[in-house]
């Protein structure tokens, strides 16, 4: 029954803040049904699953402590998104993952955010750069990049490259976050 109702809260028409926002709320009164939306989230084959991937990015922003349990199957899961209105959620989790894990160094994701995970996060991360995705997607990649590189010396030359070889060509906002991507890695505050 706790699946067909969350199934029913995932059927809103448009894709307006305020569903979503309720639709995260719902899940956060019901911790016991995050599991149910990650599974949907990845649901490649239901051309709504992006729907559970909006969702989920609510339901981080709010509580990612949620995601720990569930980091091994998410970014396992992470290569095999396609969906452009997938991908732009899933690079704000990963965004949001980095920003925890090294910026407000989350004790409790530091217990289960290991060297497997960032690689497997990296290797997403890098796939977003090269490859034609959203600006959203790829500015979000780059600043896990970033706090990833931090750990993995070799991340930041890569980086580094990727963002001068497209700035000339890329959006006002890939310039504007590359930019200061670039101004970081080159300061070498970290």
């Amino acid at each position: 029954m706790t699946q067909s109702t969350l199934w029913q809260q995932l059927q809103f028409q448009k894709g307006y803040r305020k569903d979503r926002l309720e639709a995260a709320q719902w899940v956060l009164d019901r911790p016991h049904t995050f599991e149910q939306l990650l599974e949907y989230s990845f649901r490649s084959e239901d051309r709504d699953s992006y729907k559970a991937s909006w969702v989920l990015e609510f339901v981080c922003l709010e509580q990612l402590s949620l995601l720990y349990p569930k980091l091994s199957y998410f970014l396992e899961e992470l290569p095999s998104v396609t969906l452009d209105q997938s991908l732009r959620p899933f690079s704000h989790i990963c965004e949001l993952l980095c920003l925890a894990n090294y910026k407000q160094k989350d004790l409790a994701l530091q217990a289960v955010f290991t060297e497997v995970h960032k690689k497997q996060m990296a290797t997403c991360c890098f796939d977003w750069l090269i490859t034609p995705q959203k600006v959203a997607c790829q500015v979000r990649a780059m600043t896990s990049l970033y706090y990833l590189g931090t750990e993995f010396k070799w991340i930041h030359p890569e980086l580094a490259h990727i963002v001068r070889t497209k700035m000339p060509t890329g959006s006002a906002g890939y310039k504007a976050r590359g930019k200061k991507t670039l101004q970081k890695i080159e300061s070498g505050k970290f």
